[in-house]
């Protein structure tokens, strides 16, 4: 893997301090495929390794899957076009995005909506932030707390991160030379809630960002000309996608304050993604074969972890 520092400073401190320093990690890969689906991806995984992501069955309808112990489960929001689960806590709870019909009438503006599965319930419980058409529920942490975004007609205009906590919807934007940055999205957060790593979109693509202690900071990978933060688990480990300069995708892992690439080890890969990371530093995300074809595949830390 390629790897450059780079380091995220809040008023002259290095975000990493206090995490222990270690080696590179390395990982061993393995591909996951929903049974009998066209396409699947791996979104979130918890400690104990259970991974959460969606599936395109054969009549090219997407539901939300959990893979625990080997066995696969499809998660269905009832009367949904479309199902994902995005993200799982280490009590098994899950959270992610249904569309519903209205998704599909020209000008509605969309019809998304975040829903939690509570560990245990067979019925997922719907999460709308209240007086915005669309939320999209991307993470909930070990204390309960769900990250993600909501928008309306115009995502450029209205798309502001969120956090729900408690049963209270708090929009929670980062803010940077006293403006809020346009179009954010949070997508992860380490247990307390401090520290969010996210993304947003600004005329010139989009960016990654961390919110410490209300402090805010942009970075992007380097040369990269689009950066994702996609979540970041207790170390302060962060994984997302950036797009190179030659327009092709690849994941990545920021850690100890330096960047590395992540790329599915097999011939022809036309794109590789990173969604998920737990507190193992595994990670969980999808890849796009020679063929055209997205698999979802879980990289298990095999190198030095992130403590």
């Amino acid at each position: 893997m390629a790897r450059t520092i780079f380091y995220l400073t809040f008023a002259g401190l290095v975000l990493w301090i206090g995490v222990a320093a270690g080696g590179p990690p390395t990982f061993s890969f393995s591909q996951i495929d929903f049974p009998g689906a066209k396409s699947t991806s791996g979104s979130g995984l918890n400690a104990r390794g259970d991974i959460v992501g969606s599936y395109t069955d054969q009549a090219n309808k997407t539901h939300g899957f959990l893979l625990s112990d080997g066995n696969f489960t499809t998660i269905d929001y009832s009367g949904a076009v479309v199902t994902q689960a995005r993200g799982i806590n280490s009590q098994g709870d899950i959270v992610g995005t249904y569309n519903g019909p209205n998704q599909l009438t020209a000008g509605s503006g969309g019809d998304i909506h975040g829903f939690l599965l509570r560990a245990g319930a067979s019925i997922p419980e719907a999460v709308d932030y209240p007086g915005h058409m669309n939320t999209i529920a991307q993470r909930i942490t070990n204390t309960g707390q769900i990250l993600g975004c909501y928008h309306d007609h115009d995502t450029m205009g209205s798309m502001h991160g969120i956090l729900v906590s408690d049963g209270n919807f708090i929009a929670l934007d980062g803010t940077e030379n006293g403006l809020t940055v346009p179009a954010s999205m949070n997508n992860g957060a380490t247990p307390s809630g401090r520290v969010i790593t996210g993304l947003y979109s600004d005329m010139m693509g989009t960016h990654s960002y961390v919110i410490s202690d209300g402090n805010f900071a942009s970075f992007d990978f380097p040369g990269a000309i689009s950066t994702s933060a996609w979540d970041m688990n207790p170390s302060g480990e962060i994984v997302g996608v950036y797009v190179d300069g030659a327009a092709k995708t690849h994941g990545f892992l920021l850690r100890h304050g330096e960047f590395a690439s992540i790329d599915y080890p097999a011939p022809g890969v036309k794109a590789s993604r990173v969604f998920g990371i737990n507190p193992e530093g595994d990670v969980v995300g999808a890849y796009v074969d020679a063929a055209g074809a997205t698999h979802g595949f879980r990289l298990t830390r095999t190198g030095p972890h992130g403590e």
